[in-house]
């Protein structure tokens, strides 16, 4: 696998506190959650579905294939009457070497309010209901 030499995946206990909220609205919130690790990609917090609302979220049929992950499953979020397409993923059977994160939900960190031991994120969205339109 020529492809994946420098390549490194790394699935780690947060050990602190993880909150997802969007436009103000709590979507998650775990004290059991996992940061994977990825070479030249974001950390990204991965939650267990009983820390999800998961009434809040839609299957989508949106699917991707890592080769180093595997193949994504893709839920949708429904907040005060919009849907924000595509926003969540999982790894419903991670390759090997991707086991950690197998069945967790895990969101884009750049279109949710991410809080880690109660410090917001930077790069995170914060919006609030302030659009024109």
């Amino acid at each position: 696998m020529s492809m994946a030499i420098g390549h490194k995946i790394t699935i780690t206990p947060a050990d602190r506190r993880v909150e997802v909220a969007l436009d103000g609205v709590k979507l998650a919130e775990s004290d059991r959650a996992v940061v994977l690790t990825e070479t030249g990609l974001p950390a990204r917090y991965y939650v267990p579905r009983d820390d999800v609302r998961m009434e809040l979220l839609r299957a989508t049929s949106s699917t991707t294939a890592c080769p180093f992950k595997g193949q994504a499953s893709y839920w949708s979020v429904e907040v005060g009457g919009e849907v924000h397409d595509d926003l969540v993923w999982s790894y419903e059977a991670p390759i090997p070497g991707a086991e950690g994160i197998a069945g967790l939900m895990c969101f884009y960190n750049d279109r949710v309010e991410l809080t880690i031991g109660g410090e917001p994120q930077p790069g995170t969205t914060s919006r609030r209901r302030a659009r024109s339109g």
